[in-house]
This record gives C-alpha cells, structure tokens and sequence, in this order.
C-alpha cells in the first residue's frame, strides 16, 4: 500500500507551530503605538476546512462626538482558500482607510495565513494560530509581521474566541519594538441564523479598550455554499478609545 506522507508532515508543522503560539503568547513584550485597521476589529477562528472558498469583506466605522470626530474607518477585501486540512492562505486584495472627513484611500495588501493546530474536542479549548505579512503603501508606514494564538471554546449553544496577536514592524523605518491587540467574543447560538453576543478589543498602543453588542449567523444554501454575517457595535471604555464603533462582517464561503 502505497503510504501517504502529508499528514505526518501535517502532524510536525502542527507541533512547531503549537510550541511557537506557547512561546509568543507568554513573552515579554515592550509596545508601540499604531492606528486601528480591519484586523483589529475581528476575532479569529482557528478551525479551518479544508477545500473551501471564501471571499470576505469587512469594515469598521467610528465616531465620537465629544471630540467632534465622525466618520473615520476602513474596510478590507479578501480571498481564501483552504489547502489542507490544518492551513487556510488568505489574501487581502484590498486594504482601505478613511480619516474623518476625507475620501477612503488605498493602504496596501495583506497575506495571512490561518493555522489549526488541534482537533476539535481534542483539549479543553481548540487551538489555532495566525502569521501574516502586512504591505504598506502609505509613504513612511512601514511594513508588518503579525503572529499570535488563536483559541476558541465550544461548550453547548456557547461559542467563546479568544485572540493574543503580536505586531512587528519590518523594513526602513521599523522600530525595535512589538505592539500586542487582544480580542475576545461570547456569542450564545438561539439558531444557525442568530447568535447573540458581546465582542472586547484591547489595544493598550492606542490606549483603546473598547466592547459592545454583536450579532453573527450563518444561511446555508445549496452545495455547500454559506453566506456569513456579522454586526457589532463596541463603545470606548476609556478616552483614548472612540466613542462607538461599527463593526461589519460578510462572508460567502463555497467549494
């Protein structure tokens, strides 16, 4: 029989990237600031399935009226596709920002990678993690490396996310620094359309900590083809953080 080798080197790059997600997820990091993206606005799942497609676009939009700010944000367009059953490519075709009052602009592209390292059920919590490289087209921005674990805990209707990224500038003009972002996300499934939750950002570069309402759902339709949602509203607990933030999230995902 002849004997297939791609899920022992699956096993392997599993292992190391598990043992790299325990390292950067208990280092001691030193900060830099950085302004807020679409990235920093969701709450990563580790789990990946393997063959499919998606094709992803997100955004954010803040105001705050006790400073007079209305109308800042940004928005991302990507796609994806899963190539094995524990590594999912994603690239972002378009990255777009827009500062209160002007006309979004174009910021540069993104190449993320999604790694699941455990099986569903095989721990108490599963276990992923996400590598990108983050291109800047903006002059004096330099380039980014991101990395950090993913963890997601499914107990009943509960769906809880939890999300530990690292930021490292790379190229002219990078600091010798990392900036560090936390997510987290409780939602309570009624039903495959509707599950209602809270979603928590923690930027402490930005002095941001941000949470509020979401709701997220999904509506299967033929051949395995999925069409994903999701809206929140987080509030600024603190003043270094917008007043409110719109979060929107659509997803098609097909084979």
């Amino acid at each position: 029989m002849k004997k297939n080798i791609s899920e022992p080197v699956g096993r392997i790059w599993r292992r190391l990237l598990l043992g790299s997600a325990c390292v950067t997820a208990g280092a001691a990091l030193t900060m830099f600031g950085s302004a807020a993206y679409g990235d920093d606005f969701i709450v990563y799942s580790p789990y990946v399935t393997q063959g499919q497609n998606e094709i992803e676009l997100r955004g954010f939009s803040y105001n705050d009226p006790n400073v007079n700010i209305n109308g800042g944000g940004g928005y991302e367009v990507a796609i994806a596709h899963t190539v094995t059953s524990w590594w999912k490519p994603e690239l972002y075709i378009g990255r777009f920002e827009m500062n209160p009052g002007e006309p979004a602009h174009f910021a540069g592209y993104e190449f993320e990678n999604t790694f699941q390292l455990t099986q569903p059920g095989e721990y108490w919590a599963d276990i992923g993690m996400l590598a990108s490289y983050e291109y800047n087209q903006q002059p004096g921005i330099p380039d980014a490396l991101e990395f950090g674990p993913l963890i997601e805990k499914r107990s009943g209707r509960i769906d809880q996310r939890l999300n530990l990224i690292w930021e490292k500038q790379v190229g002219v003009g990078a600091t010798a620094n990392y900036a560090f972002r936390a997510a987290y996300t409780m939602n309570y499934q009624i039903n495959t359309q509707f599950a209602p939750g809270f979603e928590a950002y923690y930027r402490p570069d930005d002095h941001a900590y941000q949470i509020g309402p979401d709701l997220s759902g999904e509506l299967a339709g033929a051949a395995g083809k999925e069409f994903e949602y999701s809206v929140g509203m987080v509030f600024g607990v603190n003043q270094g953080a917008p007043d409110q933030t719109l979060i929107v999230r659509l997803e098609y995902e097909f084979f």
